[in-house]
């Protein structure tokens, strides 16, 4: 198995960034063609539980926006050459504006002949510490 092969390491870091892009900018149409449209993807987020792409796009079409956040550090891994299969995770931390609490975000990821799209998705926010 091949890990962090440069090109597909390139791609899947270029549809991440695009994510975050249209994230910020609640651009929905671009968020929802990089995530797989099948009743299997899920997102979990901070207050909501979505399976399936019908839930998704439902919930990004009621919501009116994403919190403003700014990215801290970012670890993506991809597992597979060029010419087969290939699997990512994207794992990030987040800071909302005026939330003292740091976010978490994780995506996987898998290649399909279209491109890169997330099968699955968490967002969180860290609990308080005793």
């Amino acid at each position: 198995m091949v890990i962090d092969d440069p090109t597909l390491l390139a791609e899947v870091t270029a549809a991440f960034r695009e994510y975050e892009r249209a994230l910020m900018a609640d651009d929905i149409p671009a968020m929802d063609a990089l995530f797989h449209h099948a009743p299997t993807t899920n997102r979990f987020g901070v207050g909501e539980v979505l399976y399936g792409i019908e839930a998704i796009r439902a919930f990004r079409k009621g919501r009116g926006g994403s919190p403003r956040r700014r990215l801290g550090k970012v670890a993506i891994t991809v597992y597979g050459a060029p010419d087969g299969p290939a699997f990512a995770t994207a794992d990030a931390e987040f800071f909302r504006d005026n939330v003292d609490r740091r976010g978490r975000q994780t995506q996987s990821w898998v290649k399909f002949p279209d491109g890169w799209k997330v099968v699955s998705a968490h967002v969180s926010l860290e609990g308080s510490s005793h």
